[in-house]
Formats: C-alpha cells, sequence, structure tokens
C-alpha cells in the first residue's frame, strides 16, 4: 500500500483517538489583513461596505472596517482540521453557528474545540460520529464564534 493511503502512517485522529471531554487547542494562530478581508468579501460577493470601505467603516459603530464573518468562520474552521477532521470521510453539517463578537483586521485569531458526542455509525461500519464544539477566540481571549460541527470519521484498521 502507498505510504499516502497507509492509515498507520497518516497524521490526525480516526475514531478511536477521540473521547468526549478531549479539548484540543488549535495552532498556529491566524493574523487577519485588511487584504485577507478585502479579498474574500470581492471573491464570496459580499458587497456590504462595512468590509471594504475605510470611510464607512469610520463612521460605523466600530470606527473601522470589520472582517468578514464568513471569512472568519473559514479559517476558524480550517485551524481545526489537523486536529479534528483530517483523516474524515465526510463533514455532515454545522449548527448553533454564533457570532458573538467584531473580529478586525489586524486581529490575530486562535481556536478550540471540545468533543461532545462519538458514536458509531449505524449504516457504516468502521466510521463514527464525531461532533465537536469550536470556540475563535482573538489574542486577547475574546472569544467571538461558536459553533458547533459533526464529521464522519474511519476506525483505525491495523
Amino acid at each position: 500500500m502507498s505510504q499516502l493511503l497507509d492509515k498507520k502512517a497518516r497524521p490526525g485522529r480516526f475514531f478511536g483517538d477521540f473521547t468526549v471531554g478531549d479539548l484540543y487547542n488549535h495552532w498556529p494562530g491566524r493574523t487577519v489583513t485588511e487584504a485577507d478581508n478585502v479579498n474574500f468579501s470581492l471573491m464570496t460577493m459580499n458587497r456590504h461596505p462595512i468590509h471594504c470601505d475605510a470611510n464607512f467603516g469610520a463612521q460605523s459603530e466600530f470606527g473601522k472596517c470589520l472582517v468578514n464573518s464568513g471569512l472568519t468562520l473559514a479559517i476558524v474552521l480550517g485551524m481545526s482540521v489537523d486536529d479534528v477532521s483530517i483523516n474524515a470521510v465526510a463533514n455532515l453539517g454545522w449548527k448553533e453557528i454564533k457570532l458573538t463578537g467584531p473580529v478586525f483586521p489586524g486581529d490575530t485569531i486562535y481556536a478550540r474545540s471540545t468533543v461532545l458526542e462519538v458514536r458509531e455509525s449505524k449504516k457504516r461500519p468502521g466510521q463514527g460520529i464525531v461532533t465537536v464544539r469550536t470556540e475563535g477566540y482573538k489574542q486577547d481571549g475574546s472569544v467571538f464564534m461558536v459553533f458547533e460541527r459533526s464529521c464522519l470519521v474511519p476506525s483505525r484498521t491495523d
């Protein structure tokens, strides 16, 4: 079997490696730049001026532009992949996505996930469903995002 396909040599967790209550601090953090924000907003056709018009942002209640929440969600989700889903067969869904604080260009964001549920799949032998709660937080420790995610993860085969 190819080294790339050999589960023994692959990084990350398989189904049996997850335990309810485990906490994963995802590393490294990511400093979000103004260019990241403008490019993501334009790429996703989000034309709200709060993301790309400094004059508009300066007149807002925040006094400056906000980072697009779609971008922060994508970054926080991406940060969790190495610890949670690098071996997943599929993402099964997200729920309870809550945006609890603003993110500004120049903020560094971090993420952590807690395992909420681990159960064997009823339909897919050798695989299981892992559900985590992920928080995104800024350099000052303030949480700006929380969501739950479930993914289908294969068991390790020896």
